[in-house]
């Protein structure tokens, strides 16, 4: 088998452990929460992280990775950027409508091209941007419902948006640049998330509850859905890095949203909640986009393949560098067969979807 068959086989089990992962955990917190009346989000994800962490370093007692030294500076502004992304987001929905808080989900795409667009020179082409547009359109119309502005949570939103695109880029810039596995990076981070929500989780909480985390009557039903709340998400927190990783931070926001339709469809089967046209039409124009993004993706990666392919023999047939236009940038979202070139499952931001 060669590398570029066991690269595609990687990131098809991880596109498939991200989708698996979060839908089982979506549904576990939907009865966490909506069941049994736990709706201390920001500190459920604290433990999330934690549980994570405990599992990575047994992970690497039991040599099952390497760790790697990274920059102190750069770990630890990442893992509290990625704490405060994720309060960002519990607080949004707080203060704003459900509707308005899915378009603050929306929005994270094309804030994601735009920043990558600026800051890191990369390309879309027009398929790709028309591909996103009809999938951005679908998952609006199957979950867009009441859309009320308010001066504070439109500023938390806006707030929420671009931490969460930069923690996201950032996740895949770091990983390329100092060639860090996602299990690396995430082992690395999460004391630095898992502490930021520590600390802010119970306040949050209480200022959008109104209610006590440690007053809270634990039964041995709701301990029991915490601790596979907990486990589950070490394999969502996992997944989340190695998509990023192996693919782009927009591919992962397109994956967000399939699980968002899934979420409903599994929701409306199993647990019976309310459902009409509109979520149907919803979710099959944003399978559509989902569709247009992977053919165009897989189309334009070969495109560029091929292209870097010839270009060293093109390069000694006329006597010129062979190293000379390989970075070209040009073409769809990069993905790491391409030349490894540099964004709450985020924790609970799947919560409310």
């Amino acid at each position: 088998m060669g590398e570029g068959e066991r690269f595609q086989l990687g990131t098809v089990g991880a596109l498939s452990l991200s989708v698996v992962s979060s839908v089982s955990i979506v549904i576990c917190n939907k009865a966490l929460i909506s069941s049994l009346g736990f709706t201390f989000a920001t500190t459920l994800t604290s433990w999330h992280l934690l549980v994570t962490f405990c599992s990575l370093h047994v992970a690497l007692k039991m040599k099952f990775f390497e760790h790697k030294p990274l920059d102190q500076k750069t770990v630890t502004g990442f893992g509290i950027l990625n704490g405060i992304s994720i309060g960002l987001l519990n607080l949004s929905l707080g203060f704003n409508s459900v509707g308005f808080y899915q378009m603050t989900k929306l929005a994270i795409i094309p804030c994601t091209v735009l920043l990558e667009t600026l800051f890191l020179a990369k390309r879309f082409s027009r398929s790709i941007q028309i591909a996103l547009l009809v999938l951005l359109l679908g998952v609006g119309i199957a979950t867009v419902t009441d859309v009320q502005l308010n001066a504070l949570g439109s500023v938390l939103s806006l707030l929420a948006v671009i931490t969460t695109c930069v923690a996201q880029i950032m996740t895949n810039t770091i990983q390329k640049k100092h060639k860090v596995s996602s299990t690396q990076l995430l082992y690395q981070s999460c004391p630095y998330q898992s502490g930021t929500l520590l600390i802010s989780g119970p306040f949050l909480d209480w200022f959008l509850t109104n209610q006590n985390v440690f007053a809270f009557k634990y039964t041995t039903q709701v301990l029991a859905f915490i601790i596979i709340s907990c486990l589950i998400s070490v394999s969502v927190n996992f997944s989340t890095f190695l998509v990023i990783g192996k693919t782009s931070p927009v591919t992962y926001q397109v994956l967000g949203h399939l699980k968002t339709c899934l979420v409903l469809a599994f929701g409306y089967i199993l647990l019976h909640d309310p459902f009409d046209w509109r979520n149907i039409l919803g979710i099959l124009v944003a399978l559509i986009g989902m569709v247009l993004y992977s053919y165009f993706c897989t189309r334009e990666s070969q495109k560029k393949v091929s292209e870097e392919a010839t270009q060293p023999l093109q390069a000694v047939e006329g006597e010129s560098d062979p190293l000379m236009g390989v970075e070209n940038g040009s073409g769809g979202v990069v993905t790491d067969d391409v030349a490894q070139k540099a964004p709450v499952w985020k924790s609970n931001k799947d919560l409310h979807a």
